[in-house]
């Protein structure tokens, strides 16, 4: 007489209990799959301009020649990361960035969030919203005609702002190519081109406050400035600590296109940071290979940064952004 063996009735309620989570998750995609089409274009814009660039990066630790590919190149370890280290352009590059890094920080980033606060007062929606359309527009310019219109301005050859310290008395000065005029130039700049933008994400949490707080701080004869300080700023600094740790990633990535913009001969000594010497180093002397070990470099640096300022944010008791 044959045995029929049994399966184990523990297994059997594990498959079935792995089949219904199965069908659950497909049931909630099929009902929020607008939300996954939406998200689609920008899944697929970081596979393939982000993540799959990502391969060439072994570059970095090769004598890449063109001709011969990726696989035919001779492999040359740390040699271009040891050459990074060891050059003096390495020491100016670092200053010129942190520099300008630090100076971003304490001028360009709490920007936003004081325009987001005095936006908020205003009673007028009529109003509110001319002022959020103004400072939005020059966000959607182009680098190049942001700089455009600073050398209009700036220039010595006509320039108003030259032109008008002329006929006050003073003599002209040349901001353009100055080295002590780039920086307060390229800062003033980001804060003028990013600042209204930079409002959007902070607005939107300053609407999710409760007004009850607003009312129990007024009850306190709280005045407007003791409501900012006290209510609306704690409420939105989880969006501040966020926003700021991915600031500090980018502490080597400034931008490539508006420093180059800047740069000339004459203030190179100050304008030069990673972004540009990449750009200058990869594409204009042909050093594929050094120039994607310094991209490298910064990316790790950004990445390491962030995750010591995210771990630093659970310290104090804040979320984090993972």
């Amino acid at each position: 007489m044959e045995i029929v063996k049994k399966k184990p009735l523990i297994n059997l309620n594990k498959r079935e209990a792995k089949v219904k989570e199965r069908k659950k998750k497909w049931a909630k995609i099929r009902t929020n799959r607008a939300l996954y089409i939406m998200l689609l274009p920008g899944l697929l814009y970081f596979i393939i301009f982000k993540y799959i660039p990502m391969g060439g990066l072994i570059i970095a630790f090769q004598d890449y020649q063109p001709f011969l590919g990726i696989l035919d190149s001779p492999f040359v370890g740390m040699k271009h990361f040891v050459r990074l280290f060891s050059e003096d352009t390495f020491w100016m590059l670092m200053k010129n960035t942190l520099v300008i890094f630090g100076m971003d920080i304490v001028f360009a980033f709490p920007l936003p969030i004081i325009l987001s606060l005095m936006i908020n007062e205003l009673r007028s929606e009529k109003f509110k919203k001319s002022v959020q359309t103004i400072i939005y527009l020059p966000h959607f310019m182009s680098w190049v005609i942001v700089v455009s219109i600073f050398y209009v301005l700036l220039t010595t050859e006509g320039g108003v702002i030259n032109n008008i310290i002329e006929n006050l008395g003073g003599q002209k000065i040349s901001f353009l190519t100055s080295t002590s005029w780039l920086r307060p130039m390229y800062i003033f700049q980001e804060m003028w081109k990013g600042a209204g933008w930079g409002t959007i994400v902070y607005l939107a949490a300053i609407t999710n406050v409760d007004v009850q707080l607003y009312e129990a701080a007024e009850m306190d004869g709280a005045g407007k400035l003791r409501k900012m300080w006290h209510v609306t700023l704690p409420c939105i600094r989880p969006t501040i600590v966020t926003l700021f740790i991915l600031k500090i990633g980018s502490v080597l990535e400034m931008g490539f296109e508006h420093m180059f913009l800047l740069m000339n001969s004459m203030n190179r000594e100050v304008a030069q940071i990673f972004d540009t010497f990449v750009y200058t180093a990869g594409i204009q002397n042909g050093q594929l290979s050094y120039s994607t070990a310094v991209g490298l470099f910064k990316g790790l640096v950004g990445l390491i940064l962030v995750v010591l300022a995210n771990k630093f944010a659970k310290k104090i008791g804040e979320d984090g952004i993972y």
